[in-house]
């Protein structure tokens, strides 16, 4: 029996859209209050080779397991910070698996290959996971969403980006 085979690539066509649409309405789509069509059209416009927004999926043998994506904007009360890790999601039959580490492992090459930009942020809830891979916490913050205060992260991209004890005034 051969090993499986695991890749993170970029995705520019619609072939897994449907699975993609599927997570995304179940997670935070119904919550949010949008129809599954506007979600799908959101999906759809985000499979860029060249321009935000991008996405990235984990394939397992050739079957898609999760997802994550770059974007211009993630957080509506800091529309002055990007670009944004967002969406990123490990299908619920492969979780606790080691998958997630894979897909995390791949964020930052995959940044700087695709971004000018001397951070990616994200926001999150969890702590202690993505400082695994190089994050960097920044600040507690006011979402304004269900979960309101969740923690801030940059994740540099460029030699000699200084995150260790700098100050975060302009984040």
């Amino acid at each position: 029996m051969s090993e499986p085979t695991l890749a993170v690539c970029r995705i520019t066509d619609e072939t897994d859209l449907e699975k993609i649409t599927d997570w995304m309405y179940a997670w935070w789509g119904v919550r949010e209050g949008y129809s599954r069509d506007a979600v799908r059209e959101s999906m759809r416009h985000s499979f860029h080779a060249d321009r935000l927004p991008q996405t990235y999926g984990l394939y397992l043998d050739g079957t898609l397991i999760g997802m994550y994506q770059f974007t211009v904007g993630d957080l509506f009360v800091r529309p002055d910070i990007y670009p944004w890790l967002a969406n990123v999601y490990i299908d619920a039959a492969y979780r606790g698996q080691g998958f997630g580490r894979a897909l995390l492992s791949s964020v930052q090459e995959n940044a700087q290959s695709a971004l000018d930009a001397p951070y990616l942020y994200l926001f999150t809830k969890h702590s202690g996971l993505y400082e695994k891979f190089g994050w960097r916490f920044a600040e507690q913050i006011d979402t304004h969403l269900d979960v309101r205060m969740q923690r801030l992260y940059r994740l540099p991209l460029r030699n000699g980006c200084h995150t260790e004890g700098e100050p975060d005034a302009n984040i």
